[in-house]
């Protein structure tokens, strides 16, 4: 039994489903528009716009709707002006990512890490890689090597204090990022010095142009060669290291809040954050959570129906 696959608009779908009305069968698929039956084959249409046409004669019946090999036209996303050149990946550079971002409890934590070209081979050889692909404890234990091999970083925090104030003066989290990673870049450029980067890649949380923006506001222009690119960890060893040492941070201020409190203070936004965030309500009081939490996640209105 032959088969052939078409693509077809939504139009074309409609004009189908009236010429196929009198051959089409009660029972199909749970994705399916419509299975006809004809005498040479089985039509069976997706609400996607692919169209299945199975049985003897398949390409008889596909031909009165469109050429099989036609190629189907996707949208292609422009990259931006800032994205970075391939050869950025083997070349001596910067990398910045953040942690704590999603997290209602511990700071924000920002890295930059300057890695050479020739420095690459033995940070892939010590694991050095997209941070959520680690656990905990392999972060910790990676971190402390990148230290032990003195590659030139800097890492920032903003407690979550500062953060509500910021919050509650207008600033967005974006705004707050932005500001973390063009510190810790010029803190980093400050130390490298008289050292130049062949170029510096932010793992992107917004659009170049935003983020130049936001630097604006503070009187603050973007430094030179900054590139911009999601999911920049999987390319750039620079990206993972600054990742891996901004989690670790991360991690390490999660403990010793659990230590402080007498309590596991759980990572993430989940239904147990909401719990905890309750239980510290309850023990400490609300201006202990201003402390420790970001306040304007939905979390603190869920932790309160607890109360």
């Amino acid at each position: 039994m032959g088969q052939v696959v078409l693509k077809v608009t939504k139009h074309t779908l409609n004009k189908m489903k009236n010429y196929y009305k009198e051959q089409i069968k009660p029972d199909m698929p749970p994705a399916a528009l419509f299975v006809a039956k004809t005498p040479g084959s089985t039509i069976t249409a997706y609400q996607s716009g692919k169209v299945l046409f199975q049985g003897k004669s398949p390409e008889d019946e596909a031909a009165k709707w469109g050429k099989a090999d036609q190629p189907v036209k996707t949208k292609v996303k422009k990259q931006h002006a800032y994205h970075p050149p391939e050869s950025l990946f083997t070349s001596s550079h910067i990398g910045s990512d953040e942690a704590g971002t999603g997290d209602y409890f511990g700071p924000i934590t920002v890295a930059a890490a300057y890695v050479k070209k020739d420095q690459v081979p033995l940070l892939k050889e010590l694991g050095v890689k997209d941070s959520k692909h680690l656990t905990d404890d392999k972060i910790r234990s990676i971190a402390k090597d990148i230290v032990h091999l003195e590659i030139p970083y800097t890492l920032l925090k903003l407690d979550n204090k500062k953060y509500n104030k910021l919050q509650a003066k207008g600033w967005s989290q974006g705004k707050m990022k932005t500001m973390l990673h063009h510190h810790a870049l010029e803190k980093l450029l400050e130390k490298i010095k008289p050292e130049h980067p062949d170029g510096i890649l932010v793992d992107q949380f917004s659009e170049p142009e935003v983020y130049k923006r936001h630097l604006a506001t503070e009187g603050n222009k973007l430094q030179e060669n900054v590139y911009f690119m999601t999911k920049a960890e999987s390319y750039s060893i620079a990206v993972a290291t600054g990742s891996i040492l901004a989690r670790a941070s991360f991690v390490k201020a999660i403990e010793a809040l659990s230590t402080e409190l007498g309590l596991t203070v759980p990572k993430g936004a989940s239904l147990q954050v909401d719990r905890t965030a309750a239980a510290i309500i309850k023990k400490f009081g609300r201006k202990k959570l201003e402390e420790i939490a970001k306040v304007h996640f939905a979390t603190t209105q869920k932790a309160n129906k607890y109360l």
